[in-house]
């Protein structure tokens, strides 16, 4: 839990405690302030918490800050109906024979904001939703592992890579496509699943191949930094636009240079990158070829 939160759950506790003893020795005004204000942290905390459960990628990151802009406008709505309470309760002590219409349109204020928190509550139950549903569409992709190994064998990530450009050599041969794989030394070792790590190669080469439209080449560089290895494959076809190339990781994504296959391939690596705590990325230029960037825990 982050310093924000936590200072927002005391504050929600004390504020909570300090409307309960309100309730006996102040008036309603301060009441309904302590209320609020309590609510308001816990709308805060609420908001961390689910903001926190975000992560990198690129299409989730633009949907949540969409419904974060509309949460703060939300926000800005219920501080401006805090604003007409604090007015309206000035003007019932200033004008007591005003006070049934007053009280009247209190209450209608009440009833709005009531209505906000729970527009927000329904759209912070539709992120958890999202987020959910997406975890398990990811879990669907992921192929079996192999029955060989326990799932976490230490495997030389290396040579799985050559392995899975040997068994697509023929059809790389086909279409022009020379691929090759390039590495400071023959042995790089990680715990991972043999099968999962080879379908990972496999999928990406093959897209290579489907999508090489000329002669060129493909170049796999396997390196590491730190406690993380990263992989780069490089290819020399025709590329995407930008505005494409943002998408071509998503399930069932077809592209304007579209040949064959489900879309499944690209969506499947990207699942197997994330079980393993790991990040991916493209960057293409069109007419320049296309780029992808692999990040792993070592």
């Amino acid at each position: 839990m982050s310093n924000k939160q936590k200072v927002l759950l005391v504050g929600a506790c004390i504020l909570f405690a300090a409307t309960v003893y309100s309730l006996f020795y102040f008036e309603i005004y301060l009441i309904i302030l302590f209320f609020l204000l309590h609510s308001l942290c816990l709308i805060g905390f609420s908001y961390l918490t689910y903001s926190n459960a975000s992560r990198d990628e690129r299409f989730i990151e633009t949907y949540h800050q969409d419904i974060g802009m509309e949460i703060a406008a939300k926000e800005n709505e219920i501080s401006d109906l805090k604003a007409h309470i604090e007015q309206t309760e000035r003007s019932l002590q200033d004008s007591r024979d005003e006070n049934g219409e007053l009280l009247k349109q209190l209450e209608e204020t009440k009833e709005q904001l009531s209505g906000l928190e729970e527009e927000k509550t329904r759209m912070e139950e539709k992120i958890k939703e999202e987020s959910s549903g997406r975890e398990s569409a990811v879990m669907g992709l992921l192929p079996p592992e192999d029955e060989s190994g326990d799932g976490r064998e230490t495997i030389n990530i290396i040579a799985v890579a050559k392995q899975a450009c040997d068994e697509l050599m023929d059809s790389a041969r086909r279409v022009g496509l020379h691929v090759s794989v390039s590495s400071q030394g023959d042995t790089l070792l990680v715990r991972a699943d043999r099968n999962r790590i080879i379908t990972l190669f496999r999928n990406i080469i093959d897209n290579s191949i489907k999508y090489m439209r000329r002669a060129g080449s493909l170049v796999i560089t396997i390196s590491t930094i730190g406690d993380d290895i990263f992989i780069v494959l490089k290819d020399t076809g025709e590329g995407l636009p930008e505005d494409e190339t943002r998408h071509i990781f998503e399930l069932n994504y077809q592209g304007s240079n579209r040949i064959s296959g489900n879309g499944l391939g690209l969506a499947q690596a990207k699942a197997i990158v994330e079980c393993y705590g790991g990040t991916i990325y493209a960057k293409s230029t069109e007419g320049k070829g296309m780029g992808i960037y692999i990040q792993l825990p070592a």
